[in-house]
């Protein structure tokens, strides 16, 4: 009897236990679900926000800095929510997550329930992370918006939230507003024309920041000729310096360092230069910030929360992103590849590439392909792919076609027989059958898209 009795007790129990398990699954799921709707609530009002502030004339640094938190914010919260979405895609067994992708990034051995409880965590706290920070800023934001109207409005094109895709700028809101200040403000009577040096790294988007600017209707007005000189030949910017009339804004890239008698050149240059006038310097080098007379603009690599943002946007276009629910963790991870290489330039080329093939299992040889390359190149040279471009060394392609190919980095100063003829990256990717053995591979950039 008292058998009987214990038996029953601890099958009582252990319902009663489940129960109440389920019952406050089910609550936190609830929960988390409002959590969700009014993160992307909160991010459509921040969204609608920023993308408003992008298309006014922002003269009030602090309003500046605000801009910055807002878009930050706006980034690290759309990644949040696509990282849940995506989690929510693998606990379902998505095809291509389960049997291909997640076979292909995680060891077989490997406890797949230890793994996927810590990834539920970081996920977890992220998202939270997340929803707090654009929560705050909202909260914040009201007289920023009041500050914004008395903003004068630029002429607006469509899409002016993206990277430069067909003349087109992603992001960088903050360093944009800085360089129409700087172009829009006038000069002092007594002072020489002002300089303002771009420094960052390969690929960050400096002439990308540039081109967008010079395209405006108010610097286009402002300045008689936009002149774009290379700063390795200073002797034929003085003779050009002799011949420039009016009010001018001179662009100059600097790709090497300068001594002294070429820093006194270059000075020269500008005290040729009508007043009013304005030159922009170019360059990978920090030192030199000694020819500017304003505040430089530093521009760092993208983090990755914006750089998913940007290459999510320009993989999917016009289409909806939930709507291709197979898709979203796979363009998710070329992200995170082509994000650790620092190249906007590749990201640009690849989203375009999977723009017009929209297929699964298409995006999912792109992602194996970019693994591999990086691997091979780290294995045969010892460096990581970004290195390799910077210091304008061959790169080796091989696991892009279907033979043995090195790429000539754009940086490179190689030469290259003209009688044969160029591969782009691009047309790589769709045909890989497409090639010779002495095919040179073109790292160049297609027209529109720049460094």
């Amino acid at each position: 009897m008292e058998v009987a009795i214990s038996v029953v007790t601890s099958e009582l129990l252990s319902r009663a236990i489940s129960f109440l398990i389920k019952q406050y699954s089910c609550q936190s799921h609830v929960r988390l679900n409002e959590k969700v709707e009014r993160l992307q609530h909160l991010l459509m009002r921040v969204q609608t926000v920023v993308e408003e502030a992008d298309g006014r004339y922002i003269m009030n640094s602090g309003m500046l800095m605000q801009l910055k938190m807002l878009s930050e914010a706006m980034y690290r919260g759309y990644h949040a929510l696509d990282t849940f979405r995506n989690q929510g895609l693998e606990g379902r067994g998505s095809e291509v997550c389960n049997s291909s992708l997640l076979s292909f990034a995680t060891p077989l051995k490997r406890s797949r329930t230890t793994s996927c409880a810590r990834k539920d965590k970081v996920m977890q706290l992220d998202f939270h992370g997340a929803l707090e920070s654009i929560e705050i800023v909202v909260a914040n934001m009201m007289e920023f918006v009041l500050l914004l109207g008395g903003c004068d409005r630029m002429l607006r094109r469509p899409y002016d939230t993206y990277l430069y895709h067909e003349k087109i700028m992603f992001g960088r809101h903050m360093e944009k507003q800085q360089l129409l200040n700087f172009l829009l403000q006038s000069n002092p009577p007594s002072d020489d024309p002002a300089v303002l040096p771009i420094i960052g790294g390969r690929a960050v988007g400096k002439k990308t920041l540039v081109a967008h600017v010079c395209g405006d209707e108010r610097v286009l007005s402002r300045f008689s000729s936009v002149l774009h000189l290379n700063g390795d030949n200073l002797l034929s910017m003085l003779e050009h310096g002799r011949t420039m009339t009016g009010e001018m804004l001179v662009v100059v890239e600097f790709v090497s360092n300068v001594d002294d008698k070429d820093r006194k050149t270059f000075q020269s240059f500008v005290k040729t230069m009508a007043r009013g006038s304005k030159v922009i310097i170019i360059s990978k080098l920090q030192i030199l910030t000694r020819f500017g007379s304003a505040k430089p603009i530093f521009l760092n690599t993208l983090s990755s929360e914006e750089f998913w943002y940007l290459f999510k946007s320009l993989a999917f276009g016009s289409a909806n992103p939930i709507e291709y629910p197979q898709l979203l963790p796979i363009a998710e991870q070329i992200s995170k590849e082509m994000q650790m290489e620092g190249s906007l330039v590749g990201a640009n080329t690849f989203a375009d590439v999977m723009r017009q093939n929209m297929n699964a299992k298409f995006w999912l040889c792109l992602l194996n392909k970019i693994r591999r390359l990086v691997e091979n190149n780290l294995s045969t040279y010892g460096v990581r792919l970004n290195t390799l471009m910077e210091k304008g060394h061959l790169v080796d392609m091989t696991g892009f076609s279907f033979q043995p190919l090195r790429m000539i980095p754009y940086t490179a100063k190689l030469p290259m027989k003209d009688e044969l003829p160029n591969l782009t990256l691009a047309e790589l990717l769709v045909d890989p059958s497409d090639i010779s053995e002495s095919t040179p591979l073109s790292g160049r950039k297609r027209r529109g898209v720049s460094q």
